[in-house]
């Protein structure tokens, strides 16, 4: 196979050439052959494309930090093929790419199929740890938990051939293009916009998943105009390669119905699936989701600039939120009160807008100066909090180190010696691997 250009995606075909394209994307972590299993069914009707995303099985290591990237190589990649219209169904990642191909580019696709997916995969704190684990562990942590997280426990230990399959698909992939992805999921959220789905859409998951199960999956439906639920028992993430007849059992019917001329949805929203060894239990459209509203302060009246430049509030909010986290911001946001949230306010506008969101210097470079600066003051609650953030950020242990020891030729040794134990506890809690 020639170099794949960094704007497209490692691919193969199978199946008759003269036939509808289906294309299946895998989730993190994985590659094409997690739908080795569906394959050999779903070439007697379709020309199957499958991709593997950056870094993975083998592809060149380009990054790709959003959904929207890989969205942008995957239509690459078919408009140089000459495919313009396809049915999709993609698994967790490879879900979240299908969501953003539904909503942004509707003319390509002709019906979609989403697998242990999610309108918002966890929470941006959840993937950026995991880039930080990455960053400072390499891969052997997340491959080792991987069959934990992607198959129930019977399955792992009835077939340890795939479960030791599974740990070395993770571990062979590209760590740098593995903590891109982390990222383009922390960032991955089209609750909002589900309502603009317009193709015929199944939502399909496994009864089992801890990740992202039937919860999420009602989630789509609810969202999703006339989406259909199927929950496949006795299966959790990885629903293609655990419960491989069942998957495509759902996906032949699914894609077959969707194609056809004059298609009408039922008015249950349901798909019947014969009786099996596994048999998929489908569930009636459900109500949408009680939303519980995240704590926040109403923004502070601010004077209008006279500059031209926009007020920085909403992109301090964003920045704030990606190199502190959620769940830090959301706690400090709900501690404000009316004497204080002019304060936060200020904070949010000036330093996270104004200062952080400034071109001049990238992230890592201003976590290197805040920690300095934080140990000159001796600020070492703010230092235990920006040490979180310059993991986040992209520093490793080593480079906090090097920024630590040379405050202490600058800012004394006492100061030094103080911040080393600061960041030396949160680099424990931050790099220490859950099991």
């Amino acid at each position: 196979m020639s170099e794949t250009p960094p704007n497209t995606l490692q691919y193969r075909f199978d199946g008759p050439e003269d036939a509808p394209v289906l294309i299946l994307g895998p989730s993190l972590g994985t590659t094409w052959h997690m739908w080795d299993r569906q394959t050999g069914e779903l070439t007697k009707q379709w020309r199957v494309l499958r991709f593997d995303l950056p870094g993975h099985g083998g592809a060149p290591a380009h990054p790709a930090g959003s959904v929207a990237d890989l969205v942008s190589r995957l239509l690459t990649t078919l408009d140089a093929l000459g495919v313009h219209r396809f049915g999709y169904a993609g698994c967790a990642l490879g879900g979240a790419v299908g969501l953003d191909l539904a909503l942004r580019y509707p003319e390509r696709l002709a019906s979609l199929a989403l697998i242990a997916a999610s309108p918002r995969f966890g929470t941006a704190d959840e993937f950026r740890q995991r880039g930080v684990i990455v960053r400072t562990n390499g891969l052997d942590p997340i491959a080792r938990t991987s069959p934990d997280r992607w198959f129930t426990g019977g399955f792992a230990a009835a077939q340890p051939a795939i479960t030791e399959w599974a740990v070395q698909m993770v571990r062979t992939t590209d760590p740098g293009c593995y903590i891109a992805a982390c990222e383009a999921l922390a960032a991955f959220d089209v609750r909002t916009e589900l309502g603009r789905v317009g193709v015929p859409t199944l939502v399909l998951a496994g009864s089992e998943d801890q990740v992202t199960g039937p919860a999420e999956a009602r989630t789509l439906v609810a969202g999703i105009p006339d989406a259909r639920l199927a929950v496949v028992p006795g299966a959790s993430h990885l629903v293609p390669v655990e419960q491989p007849a069942a998957v495509t059992d759902l996906l032949v019917r699914h894609f077959s119905a969707a194609w056809q001329p004059g298609y009408v949805e039922s008015s249950t929203g349901q798909i019947a699936i014969p009786a099996g060894p596994v048999k998929p239990v489908l569930a009636a459209p459900v109500q949408p989701p009680r939303t519980v509203p995240r704590a926040e302060i109403a923004p502070a009246v601010a004077p209008p600039r006279t500059d031209g430049r926009p007020d920085p509030h909403d992109a301090g909010v964003k920045v704030r939120r990606e190199v502190l986290g959620d769940a830090h911001v959301d706690r400090v946001l709900a501690q404000a009160d009316e004497f204080s949230g002019d304060f936060q306010e200020f904070v949010t506008r000036y330093a996270w807008g104004e200062v952080w969101d400034r071109p001049g210097l990238d992230r890592r470079s201003r976590s290197c100066v805040t920690l300095a600066a934080l140990v000159a003051g001796g600020h070492l609650e703010e230092l235990a909090v920006h040490t979180r953030a310059a993991l986040r950020n992209g520093l490793t242990p080593a480079e906090i180190k090097e920024v630590l020891l040379q405050t202490a030729v600058y800012c004394g040794i006492p100061a030094a010696g103080s911040a080393f134990r600061v960041a030396q506890q949160v680099i424990r809690e931050e790099t220490t691997p859950t099991e």
